[in-house]
């Protein structure tokens, strides 16, 4: 391209896809600075209920249209450009990162099943979110095989695979729905399918083979592991296999038809795809070994570079280049956090009083302690260190004097307790912390920032971004296009972050400690055996369902 003569007049675009919405972000190359944003909110957001035929979806479902993400490339990129004010001649490259494990089936050309329209009101046939849970039994099966095989690979995710993952989704469609199963010829992370839909190739990234896919030492689950799981099963890795790039890489050249809906150059470099938590460590300035990153939103991802391979137990996994070249990638993570806070916001919280900030500042007027209460952050299953999303949340000490802000701060500690655990299991395994990064919308809550400074009993610093997957994937972007030699020069000019911001305070601490010390006595009697209530509870509500489900829109049953 002619006319581009300097670093700081090249540009790159960030593109972050979430859970209700994707944001476009243009970045100036030679020095990270943010010029310009749009967002587009997802015409159909989650489908939990019902397909848009509406035809009922059973529990613990949650689906996605992708012609959603298609349209974020057509009105938020081409919007963030206008607001940045540039030439979009003058951007040389274009990344993206998605919430995982998001996966869909496809024709071999990548057209998603559900846009065949014979096919629409088949639910298996739709993008099954990253909190589409109902996959847990077959998570169950892959993981009791596992284990009685003694399969190598077990052991890199903390022993237990989840129902989020590609396996798990894959074989309960196998169980639920063989045709679709049998129509689906490509199985993709939507990731990697929004990439295929920028550039016109097909790619895998290792990030999401590995942490989601069971890829490890080069290689996925046996055939022999596969057809012990189901003798239908066997070609599942054969919808998963294409061509593996790492983090960084250029995956082709954007297409005459993507220059059209982004109004960008054809050609300018299309990036491998990422996940939105892991392209966040880039842009925290965070890719040295021991600075974990907790990316805060509805959920949480920790992750973390290691120098040395480790198995932690209860861990998503852990991947050689996960999250940069050179260094072992470990990845855990929270399954509700801010969703948790929501739903008491939308729910519970009386009129008057539902609002984030004024919860906040009600319950940060009390002592440590003060409520009485301890909460268990189940509320949407436990995906670090237990893994079973079959848990459920729990407070305990509820009497007739306990206040909403009472139940409100009791909610937002319990999320800290979930990140001590993890961070714990980390260091007990080998993994150092050195460092503790928050990023995320939630990190505007200063009530909060300081409940974990005092809970892990660390200086908490902050993200410099308030867009942190998206200037990660613009970082991602640059280094695909060539303007820096590797994620870690792109991450030193481009990324920010403000060291040490939350200092503990320690007689906070020491309290902390003694209510942490009952937390995980509950963690572990409820999440360890002590006493399966939530898994009782969970049956009995999902039998009731299907006795009160309409005629024809029963929940799927299980073949085989």
């Amino acid at each position: 391209m002619s006319g581009l003569d300097t670093p700081g007049d090249r540009y790159v675009i960030g593109v972050d896809y979430g859970t209700l919405s994707g944001r476009a972000l243009v970045v100036r190359v030679g020095d990270g600075a943010e010029l310009g944003t749009a967002v587009h909110e997802y015409a159909r957001g989650v489908i939990e209920t019902a397909l848009p035929d509406r035809q009922a979806l059973p529990g613990d479902w949650a689906l996605q249209d992708p012609d959603d993400y298609r349209d974020v490339l057509r009105r938020a990129v081409p919007a963030a450009v206008q607001a940045a004010g540039i030439d979009p001649e003058r951007v040389i490259g274009i990344s993206t990162d998605f919430t995982a494990c998001t996966v869909l089936p496809t024709l071999a050309d990548g057209t998603p099943l559900c846009e065949i329209p014979e096919l629409r009101s088949r639910p298996h046939a739709w993008v099954k979110l990253w909190k589409h849970h109902s996959a847990q039994p077959h998570a169950d099966r892959i993981n009791a095989l596992a284990h009685e095989r003694a399969e190598p690979w077990i052991g890199r995710y903390g022993g237990k695979i989840s129902a989020e993952w590609q396996f798990a989704k894959g074989l309960q469609i196998l169980q639920e729905d063989p045709e679709i199963y049998g129509r689906a010829e490509r199985f993709i992370e939507a990731a990697d399918w929004i990439v295929w839909q920028l550039c016109g190739v097909e790619t895998r990234n290792i990030c999401t083979a590995g942490y989601k896919g069971i890829r490890q030492d080069g290689r996925y689950p046996s055939e022999e592991f596969l057809a012990a799981l189901d003798p239908g099963f066997t070609d599942f890795v054969a919808k998963l296999d294409g061509p593996l790039m790492p983090m960084g890489e250029r995956a082709g050249g954007l297409t005459a038809e993507a220059a059209a809906w982004t109004g960008l150059p054809e050609g300018i470099a299309v990036a491998v795809g990422n996940v939105d938590a892991h392209v966040t460590a880039a842009s925290a300035q965070a890719l040295e070994p021991g600075h974990l990153v907790a990316i805060m939103g509805t959920s949480t991802c920790h992750v973390v570079n290691g120098s040395q391979l480790a198995e932690v137990p209860g861990m998503c996994g852990v991947v050689d280049g996960g999250l940069s070249q050179g260094a072992w990638g470990y990845e855990a993570g929270q399954s509700g956090v801010g969703d948790i806070f929501g739903w008491f916001v939308h729910n519970a919280a009386p009129s008057g009083m539902a609002s984030h900030q004024r919860l906040s500042e009600l319950a940060a007027d009390q002592p440590v302690g003060a409520h009485g209460l301890i909460a268990l952050d189940w509320w949407n299953g436990n995906r670090s260190v237990l893994v079973n999303h079959d848990l459920s949340g729990l407070i305990v000490g509820l009497t007739l004097a306990t206040r909403p802000q009472d139940i409100y701060r009791a909610l937002l500690e319990s999320t800290a307790y979930g990140t001590r655990m993890i961070m714990e299991a980390f260091v007990e395994a080998g993994v150092p912390i050195t460092e503790l990064v928050m990023a995320g919308g939630l990190t505007a809550n200063r009530l909060l920032m300081q409940i974990y400074a005092d809970v892990t009993n660390r200086p908490l610093s902050i993200i410099g971004s308030a867009q942190g997957p998206a200037l990660g994937s613009a970082i991602h972007a640059a280094v695909a296009a060539g303007a820096y030699p590797d994620i870690y020069a792109a991450s030193r000019a481009m990324g920010r972050v403000d060291r040490e911001v939350y200092q503990p305070d320690p007689a906070n601490a020491r309290a902390y400690d003694a209510l942490y010390a009952e937390y995980r006595t509950l963690h572990d009697h409820f999440g360890r055996g002590g006493n399966d209530v939530m898994f009782r509870l969970r049956a009995i509500r999902n039998a009731a369902a299907r006795q009160s489900a309409p005629q024809g829109s029963a929940p799927l049953e299980v073949v085989g």
